[in-house]
């Protein structure tokens, strides 16, 4: 048996494969995909096993990681449901997709639990929230946690708030990176290389995030460590806040979140 398999192998399933082999070893994990090739190029590279379909993975696995988008998944469920059985876990990535919604698609044959993991995930420093159903048992919660601890964090939450985790930790990479690359033209325009401004800005926010995270510290206190009386940085954070950088944020997530809860009706 193979404590997990994974049902898809995109960005997000080919991440968190390769954290579930760093984490379980390779022998214990096991993925497929619509394209078989890509499956078998993942299995090659990390060592595990691609199986041939769904239902082979299903069959041989404990941990099922559907993998898939949200408008697939009940498609898929069907597809699954004569091989699950009640020693099967069900754990799903699809955004909006909610307990109630799969526990009703396995006719509760089987325990399910959500994940909602991140891309930095695929280097080993993600957020992943979890939550569970009305079956899932604090054995499930515990080995989920196991599976994905190469992955980075990974958070219980309650359900009721997957939509808005998703909103700031899932989508916000892609609200950060536009800004990395921002500072970086600010660093070319005052006379830095193009490669040497990215990695000074993207260090810089890698170090302060580490900062709020290891300290415990209010972000605003860490922000206002920085600024000297009459000095740069007060001036450069006034220029942010003239340009509304705080609203657009705040709208940012409000707007995803929004999205997500939309996803899965």
């Amino acid at each position: 048996m193979k404590k997990a398999v994974f049902i898809g192998a995109g960005n997000m399933g080919s991440a968190l494969v390769k954290a579930a082999c760093r984490a379980l070893g390779p022998e214990r994990v096991g993925v497929t995909n619509r394209t078989p090739a890509k499956a078998e190029a993942l299995a090659r590279e990390m060592g595990c096993q691609a199986f041939s379909s769904n239902e082979a993975a299903v069959r041989e696995g404990e941990y099922i990681f559907l993998c898939v988008k949200p408008k697939q998944i009940r498609e898929v469920i069907r597809a699954l449901f004569p091989v699950l059985t009640a020693e099967k876990v069900l754990v799903s990535v699809a955004a909006g997709v909610t307990l109630c919604d799969l526990e009703a698609a396995v006719e509760r044959k089987t325990p399910v639990l959500r994940i909602m993991p991140n891309t930095p995930c695929i280097i080993g420093m993600g957020m992943t929230a979890l939550a569970g159903g009305m079956d899932a048992k604090e054995e499930h919660f515990t080995e989920i946690e196991a599976i994905l601890a190469k992955s980075g964090r990974v958070e219980r939450i309650e359900e009721g708030q997957m939509d808005a985790f998703s909103a700031v930790a899932g989508c916000g990479p892609a609200f950060l990176y536009p800004y990395i690359e921002a500072l970086a033209d600010g660093g070319v325009i005052a006379g830095l290389p193009r490669a040497k401004a990215m990695v000074y800005a993207a260090q810089m926010v890698l170090g302060s995030a580490a900062m709020v995270l290891e300290t415990g510290e209010h972000p605003g206190k860490l922000k206002d460590d920085v600024c000297s009386p009459g000095g740069s940085t007060i001036e450069g954070v006034a220029e942010l806040e003239r340009h509304g950088l705080r609203a657009a944020a705040i709208d940012a997530v409000v707007a995803a979140w929004r999205k997500n809860a939309a996803l899965g009706k």
